[in-house]
């Protein structure tokens, strides 16, 4: 990012038929379906996909028995990769399991209630969107969803079920003044080629930005605002049959777009022991009660742990100089105010219900149905200062 006080700022999200969101779909899947039957089940599970084969792996202890083969089915299903013709059909794609238990090393610290993992973890929140989240990556993801729902809902019939969509904003004076430019491709059928057939028509072109763009961000977008569609000309062969994917490889769509910084893990398969991605969760959850108590415009917030360790090694609050609070001190009430334990984070956001499939795309954050995003620690932040 420019030292300078303008600069432009660019985040993507891609859509839940993007083949590495297949694949963080997928071993969500298998770890609520696990957590139906165990809530106290240990789960690292991960997926690879690629043309007519998904591969599921990883480390499970559990006593839940579910049907992987089928479980994996009803996600592809459900995703939209439902017939040959999008490359991708989840009746004939063949599946191998080569999913093992939780070494004993690691197992050993964590049924004390320390970490799964070493690790640093990242939250991060802000006043520039009601969700208190970054507003290039909060776009984006509303388009990936916009888009999702246009073609779910038929509007659209072309569409296929893979897609990304880009948001670049231009900042003056460190705040949000207008957008610069819109990326959007998705997969689709030949119906909508033009002549040439390396193309798509203007006129599919007017129906996306019309159900898709234009509802989303309306008055946002302007006469010098630089909107492509599908700017390769087209996007017939998308999904698994055109790119391979993996869970995991999208951690900054996950997170913040690239506006913050991110820690050393991914999120999907992994249960609340595994504070990759638990800790992720609290430390935006403090985050954001940190900027919704009025203490700064923008946080972040810094945990970190050792393998088998119940509390965190550090805490680290840093409000980017736009604080009221100094982070010394703020850091002192976080650790009075919020649980810290792999344990205790767990319990506080209800992290043993199957909530994690619904994580999976479009963003883990700015989401009100999850616990993490809840606002409930303002007053008490604002009782500890005064202390």
């Amino acid at each position: 990012m420019s030292s300078q006080s303008g600069y432009f700022f660019t985040s993507e999200s891609v859509t839940e038929g993007h083949p590495d969101k297949v694949c963080d779909i997928v071993s969500d899947t298998i770890l609520d379906a696990i957590l139906e039957q165990d809530p106290k089940a240990r789960v690292a599970c991960e997926t690879f996909i690629s043309k007519g084969l998904i591969i599921v792996g990883g480390e499970i202890t559990t006593t839940a028995k579910i049907n992987t083969r089928e479980t994996i089915k009803k996600a592809i299903k459900k995703i939209g990769y439902d017939k040959p013709s999008l490359g991708f059909d989840y009746n004939t794609c063949a599946i191998m399991d080569t999913i093992n238990t939780q070494s004993p090393d690691i197992a050993m610290g964590v049924d004390d209630g320390g970490a799964g993992d070493q690790g640093l973890m990242i939250g991060f929140a802000c006043k520039e969107t009601p969700e208190l989240m970054p507003i290039p990556i909060t776009l984006a993801h509303k388009l990936s969803m916009q888009l999702t729902q246009v073609r779910k809902k038929n509007i659209l019939p072309y569409l296929g079920p893979d897609g990304k969509t880009q948001v670049t904003v231009e900042y003056v004076n460190w705040k949000p003044k207008k957008i610069s430019a819109v990326v959007l491709s998705t997969q689709h059928t030949e119906m909508i080629l033009d002549k040439t057939g390396n193309h798509i028509t203007e006129k599919s072109k007017k129906e996306i930005f019309d159900t898709v763009i234009e509802p989303i961000l309306g008055k946002l977008v302007d006469k010098g605002t630089k909107i492509y569609i599908n700017p390769t000309g087209k996007f017939i062969i998308g999904g698994p049959a055109a790119d391979t994917g993996l869970t995991g490889r999208k951690i900054i769509v996950d997170t913040y777009g690239a506006m913050a910084a991110h820690g050393g893990g991914a999120f999907s398969g992994k249960d609340s022991t595994k504070v990759d991605r638990s800790a992720c969760y609290m430390a935006r959850h403090i985050a954001k009660n940190i900027v919704a108590a009025g203490f700064a415009q923008k946080c972040t917030v810094q945990l970190a742990y050792a393998i088998g360790v119940k509390d965190p090694v550090s805490v680290m609050v840093d409000t980017h100089a736009s604080g009221k609070v100094p982070g010394f001190k703020l850091e002192s009430i976080v650790k009075k105010v919020f649980p810290l334990t792999p344990k205790g984070i767990t319990d506080y956001l209800q992290l043993r219900k199957p909530i994690f499939a619904k994580t999976a795309a479009y963003g883990h954050f700015g989401r009100k149905e999850f616990t993490w995003e809840n606002l409930n620690k303002v007053e008490e932040l604002h009782k500890c200062l005064r202390q």
